[in-house]
């Protein structure tokens, strides 16, 4: 795999990102892009380079890039929206479609954890991506943060939300607080975090409240129907306790077709290495789904509908 860094500007904020190549691309070739998305508190230097890997050996170029006020992106320290996070992939959109060697027409996306909402919500308002891949996340934020709090808890969230909007009124910003505060890690995932994420350069700052309204206010399943005629790949773990299977059952349910659901026989990412057997048979699936679709999104008769 070819590495090389560049960087782009989301709303005004200079993000860095690398573009990353397959070992054989040739000097004059055109080939078809994925941008692979992290999750919550993650970063281009792990997930996304890690599906970068497998990807840019089944022959398409990656783009990973750190979200804004992550890593050495620009941006506001601890400010995590989501809204935010979906401009910075529209925005990595248009900077793929202007290099030379990727082909416009033929554009990915892969979202991980909470990035797979992120994707949907993509590609739902951009016509120019061809597929797209959310694994392991969660597609309503109520409904998901309800059933991982208790429901004195649950008042409590909303107790503190409110209180942060009258302070964001009164006293121009949100609070910062422990990243996981309101999204607390499961025991297995706790675990992989501390093994390996938390060692991450800038992996684990704090975060401002007004990321728990932004979870609250998150519905995918009501835009979902928009990818269609694109496909859309849902993998999930089958024992994940982070964010529970019904999030991708329920996805499924409320997207249209084509569509796929892919079961993974695993936890949230206790299979996330690059030896991994799982990890290795999901991105077995993945390959033949963005070939298929950009075979078709490359036709003559899918371009003159663009």
């Amino acid at each position: 795999m070819i590495e090389k860094h560049i960087h782009f500007y989301s709303e005004g904020f200079k993000l860095q990102g690398t573009l990353y190549y397959p070992d054989n691309i040739g000097e004059n070739d055109k080939r078809p892009a994925i941008i692979p998305n992290s999750g919550y508190q993650g970063f281009n230097e792990f997930y996304p380079k890690m599906f970068a890997k497998k990807m840019t050996e089944a022959g398409y170029i990656c783009l990973g890039f750190d979200y804004r006020g992550f890593a050495d992106s620009e941006g506001e320290y601890g400010k995590v929206l989501i809204e935010q996070q979906v401009e910075d992939i529209h925005n990595a959109i248009t900077f793929l479609q202007f290099q030379e060697e990727v082909e416009q027409n033929a554009i990915g996306l892969i979202g991980w954890g909470m990035g797979a909402a992120n994707v949907i919500l993509a590609a739902a308002n951009n016509e120019n991506v061809s597929a797209t891949a959310a694994l392991n996340g969660f597609y309503h934020g109520e409904r998901w943060l309800k059933s991982i709090h208790s429901y004195k808890e649950w008042v409590q969230i909303l107790e503190t939300v409110k209180a942060d909007r009258v302070h964001r009124v009164f006293q121009g910003d949100s609070q910062l607080a422990d990243p996981f505060i309101h999204y607390p890690l499961d025991p297995s995932t706790k675990e992989y975090v501390e093994k390996e994420l938390a060692s991450v350069y800038g992996f684990g700052q704090q975060t401002t409240l007004q990321f728990t309204e932004s979870i609250i206010d998150l519905n995918v399943e009501r835009v979902v129907k928009e990818l269609t005629p694109r496909p859309l790949f849902i993998g999930h773990g089958e024992e994940n306790l982070l964010h529970p299977y019904e999030e991708a059952t329920n996805l499924y349910e409320n997207a249209a077709s084509p569509k796929t659901l892919y079961t993974v026989e695993g936890k949230h990412n206790d299979f996330m290495y690059s030896d991994h057997p799982e990890f290795k048979e999901l991105c077995g699936h993945l390959v033949p789904f963005f070939r298929d679709a950009f075979e078709k999104s490359t036709s003559p008769l899918r371009k003159e509908t663009l």
